[in-house]
């Protein structure tokens, strides 16, 4: 007998002719145009880009179905009314406009909440200021290793909220979760991966207790038998184990751990009761860098209840950087290249600089998040000849950098450019023999790029045409 949905069918009923109000039109709600249409809702998109910037055949598509749409910045000016609101992302609950129809009554929600919340299977989901992307990619291939079937989304892959139907008691559905996702959630997963939690998007939270928040929700409506993993080394994310409910499992770099999983060296420990059993020599894996030796434990530590220990080893021995994380690009004249686009951030940045014992030279540079870059200063002093920068960060890069390198009385070459182009030029000139090129920006990619995929896309294009 095949399976089928309550709560699916339930929610396909309810929807029949509500007001339905779509918030964004990123990638996360453009199934729900389809999905809303065929269920007969009365529609409304909303999207504070100017019409004008959309893509053709989007505004054919919202035509053809008839919806009602607004655009441009006071969009959210026309929003009252309706029954059910799903908003993007990056449009905070908080936001006044949203707070007022929920007042009024109507469920103020997100395509990846309603996913979870109907979702008929076992859910993974992973957060973190760091490392996310990677570590639900490992835990996805783990799983698939082991011959689950499995769906891949949240912040990555496919929406999966249209997906739904295809979905059963038996598959696995692992999720990567943004604070901007995870705000305002009232549903967590039965396992949830917490890699770390440093300052980022301080650009749109209202402060860091906002973002650390947001991230806790990836545990706090989970049941006694949820299971927490968690990162001892981080003080905000080793203190979250006071309000699990469920069981909490760390992982460690730096603690010699009575109960959970260790990087010790290049070797992946599990510890139980001080007893200490090898799993996995990382310098087997594909992936480079200590931070990527935590993904690899954090992975195992969330399939661990699920998975043989040989079969993620297989899996972990397969796996490939994801793309723009630490990704080869090119080797010339003995000069490797490396797309780092995902480092957003100065930690990720850090990371990156780490996983090299090579002289590096550093492109860094975008976006102004408001992030602290004084962290940076010294291991760019330490460990780059020279350093390239772009962006609106360009000069607080510089700044941070010289005040390093004169209290340490070295002297390191620092360019301020104007375009990706012009780093990638010199960068070419600059590097010796065994260097590596890192392309590691530590900030955002909106100053100058579409996205971080997008600046890392053109970051291999100009590699490739050297």
């Amino acid at each position: 007998m095949s399976f089928e949905n309550e709560k699916l069918k339930e929610f396909e009923e309810y929807i029949k002719f509500r007001k339905v109000a779509i918030i964004g039109l990123g990638v996360s709600n453009l199934p729900l145009l389809d999905a809303m249409y065929e269920k007969k809702a009365k529609v409304s998109v909303f999207d504070e880009r100017e019409k004008g910037a959309l893509p053709k055949e989007l505004l054919e598509k919202i035509n053809t179905y008839g919806f009602t749409a607004y655009f441009g910045k006071n969009c959210l000016e026309n929003l009252k009314g309706f029954d059910i609101v799903f908003r993007s992302p990056s449009c905070l609950p908080t936001r006044p406009e949203l707070q007022q129809e929920e007042n009024r009554g109507a469920i103020v929600t997100t395509e990846i909440e309603m996913l979870m919340k109907m979702c008929p299977c076992r859910m993974i989901g992973v957060t973190g200021s760091d490392g996310k992307t990677t570590t639900t990619s490992l835990i996805h291939a783990i799983l698939q290793k082991a011959g689950y079937h499995t769906f891949l989304g949240g912040n990555i892959g496919t929406p999966l909220f249209t997906k739904l139907p295809e979905m059963t008691p038996d598959d696995i559905v692992v999720l990567e979760l943004s604070s901007f996702q995870l705000m305002g959630m009232e549903i967590s997963p039965t396992i949830s991966v917490i890699t770390n939690i440093t300052p980022n998007h301080l650009n749109i939270h209202k402060d860091y207790d906002e973002y650390i928040e947001a991230k806790k929700n990836i545990f706090k409506f989970q049941k006694e038998n949820g299971r927490v993993v968690l990162n001892y080394d981080n003080e905000i994310t080793k203190n979250c184990a006071k309000e699990v409910i469920g069981k909490v499992v760390f992982f460690s770099h730096k603690e010699k751990l009575e109960n959970g999983f260790i990087v010790d060296g290049k070797m992946i420990k599990e510890c139980e009761d001080g007893i200490r059993k090898h799993l996995f020599d990382g310098s087997e894996a594909i992936l480079r860098g200590s931070h990527n030796l935590e993904n690899i434990a954090t992975a195992i530590a969330a399939t661990k209840t699920l998975v043989p220990i040989e079969k993620a080893v297989e899996a972990i021995k397969e796996f490939k950087p994801v793309e723009h994380r630490i990704e080869f690009v090119k080797e010339i004249d003995n000069v490797k290249w490396y797309n780092d686009s995902m480092a957003s951030s100065p930690t990720r940045t850090l990371s990156g600089l780490n996983a090299f014992e090579e002289e590096i030279v550093l492109i860094a540079g975008g976006y102004d998040k408001n992030l602290d870059y004084h962290p940076l200063a010294k291991p760019i002093v330490d460990k780059v000849k020279a350093v390239l920068l772009i962006g609106q960060t360009s000069g607080k890069i510089f700044d941070v950098v010289k005040e390093e390198a004169e209290k340490q009385g070295k002297d390191i070459d620092i360019y301020m450019c104007d375009s990706l182009a012009q780093t990638v030029t010199l960068a070419n000139k600059l590097a010796k023999s065994g260097n590596v090129v890192l392309f590691s920006p530590a900030s955002a990619s909106f100053d100058m790029f579409k996205d971080f995929a997008d600046r890392g896309n053109q970051f291999k294009d100009l590699v490739k045409s050297l």
